[in-house]
């Protein structure tokens, strides 16, 4: 009888000990799986996430484009030419800001379409607190550079238009990161990298242009889709 008392107690005390562990990892997972949960909502509260890579790369491919278009432009014309004819100079001027607009209207309306369809895709709203903010922090040094590129323009300082642009660029990127992907960030000192050694070269404003709006950003963008957009 004391035997089997004895056993009864082992086993007991065997359950108890496999309900109480399994109690105890049930436990630790659902306080890791609740952790991530809440720094998920955290991070989206603060961050706009639902950026597409798609879009990165079609922007790079706009510009590779652009970049060819003005650079058989610019082939097309001597240094005499630029000297002698005031008026031609105007209308190539008029046609590689064209070039710029167009290469950048499109970039804005991809990114617009497909950061949307991917929004709707994971239930978020398009604009949010932290897509406002992200949208004001990109602008104010996009803006300014873009005024300040014009007044370059203006004042015939052409050869300093690319790194400006660049540069200004990659500070709006830069200040853009704090509400959305890190690797933004990254892009941005790039940016500003290549506009800095772009002072070095100045005339060979295009060739920079080109590295800066189109391969860097189908690098970047290549790297979104293969970290996110392949996910979702």
């Amino acid at each position: 009888m004391i035997f089997l008392s004895m056993k009864k107690i082992a086993l007991f005390f065997k359950i108890f000990n496999f309900v109480f562990q399994s109690t105890f990892i049930m436990t630790k997972k659902d306080y890791l799986r609740d952790i991530s949960e809440i720094k998920e909502i955290m991070n989206r509260s603060t961050r706009f996430i639902s950026l597409s890579g798609i879009s990165g790369i079609l922007a790079g491919v706009y510009a590779l484009i652009g970049g060819i278009i003005a650079y058989n432009l610019l082939s097309g014309y001597s240094r005499d030419d630029y000297d002698s004819y005031t008026t031609l100079l105007s209308t190539l001027e008029l046609k590689l800001i064209c070039i710029a607009i167009v290469v950048a209207t499109l970039s804005c309306l991809t990114g617009y379409i497909l950061t949307k369809r991917i929004a709707h895709k994971n239930n978020e709203k398009m604009w949010t607190p932290a897509s406002k903010q992200l949208l004001t922090a990109f602008s104010i040094p996009m803006v300014t550079g873009g005024v300040f590129a014009l007044l370059l323009l203006n004042q015939g300082y052409y050869g300093l238009i690319a790194p400006v642009t660049l540069i200004f660029y990659g500070l709006s990127l830069i200040n853009a990161s704090k509400y959305t992907l890190s690797m933004v960030r990254y892009l941005g000192l790039l940016e500003v990298s290549l506009g800095l050694v772009a002072m070095l070269f100045i005339g060979k404003g295009l060739f920079f242009w080109i590295v800066g709006f189109g391969i860097l950003h189908i690098l970047y963008g290549t790297l979104v889709y293969f970290k996110l957009d392949s996910r979702k």
